[in-house]
């Protein structure tokens, strides 16, 4: 394939749901065959340097060559049973040389997809007896939303805890599918969180941020499960940051991350 064409795009627009203005949901549909992927996993989204930004986009100092692909990596959040397209949660970074040209894709609209799914972030090497709770924070909730998707309602067994936080409500992507979720699956607790309260109001539910909410105990009042790595392993998505004191905080309690042949029990993916 040309990469430096318009024969680059080989897949399109079938869905988008604006959740506010920065912030997209994009359902992408290959030409082809969809590739296979495992809950958790990303793939590579791409359009040319020439495409259109969104109005709301920064000025580049220095713009990409028209003929040039621009190549991105974002979680699935669609589930893997799910063959017509594959799902995409993306934050718009104004002075991102890729998110504001796919925020102006409409409907229809042709685009780079790329040919797999890629990453290990995945439930494979987590034993079937054991609990996992998913902590993120912005759109790194998305391969849990596969996850969710893909195995909730058939892998009654695995409790399931989400605890994911945000600026504001509004930024809270999949909360609405996820508190219907909670409702018809006992065996699934989610505890969405937002760090400006003073400035949503209205919002119902916890405040501050994620690393406080762990250490104060909130998975454990919500869900009752410990935080014990013999009965619940531990993923975390999201900046970097959040990441670094959460593990900081487990490792305290026994969890260690992996490495090698080793998986550990405490899994992560940087997702800013």
């Amino acid at each position: 394939m040309n990469q430096k064409s318009p024969s680059a795009y080989n897949a399109w627009i079938l869905g988008r749901e604006e959740i506010n203005p920065q912030l997209l949901i994009l359902r992408v549909q290959p030409d082809g065959t969809l590739f296979d992927f495992k809950p958790g996993q990303f793939a590579v989204l791409g359009l040319l340097g020439g495409a259109p930004r969104v109005d709301e986009a920064a000025p580049e100092e220095t713009p990409p060559t028209a003929d040039k692909l621009i190549r991105r990596a974002y979680s699935i959040s669609s589930a893997s049973i799910e063959r017509r397209y594959a799902e995409f949660i993306i934050t718009l970074v104004s002075s991102g040389e890729l998110t504001p040209r796919l925020f102006a894709l409409r409907e229809g609209d042709r685009l780079f997809l790329g040919p797999k799914a890629s990453g290990v972030f995945t439930l494979d090497r987590v034993p079937p007896s054991k609990a996992v709770i998913l902590v993120a924070t912005g759109t790194g909730l998305a391969p849990y939303v596969s996850m969710l998707r893909t195995l909730a309602l058939r892998d009654r067994e695995r409790r399931f805890v989400v605890l994911h936080g945000a600026r504001y409500s509004w930024d809270l992507g999949y909360r609405t599918e996820l508190e219907s979720l909670a409702r018809l699956c006992p065996h699934f607790t989610y505890i969405p969180s937002i760090t400006r309260a003073d400035q949503d109001p209205r919002f119902v539910g916890y405040t501050g941020r994620i690393q406080t909410l762990l250490a104060e105990g909130v998975v454990e009042l919500e869900s009752g499960l410990a935080l014990d790595p013999e009965q619940a392993e531990v993923f975390l998505c999201g900046n970097p940051a959040m990441l670094a004191a959460v593990q900081g905080l487990l490792e305290v309690r026994g969890y260690e991350v992996g490495s090698g042949k080793e998986p550990g029990t405490l899994h992560l993916e940087k997702y800013w």
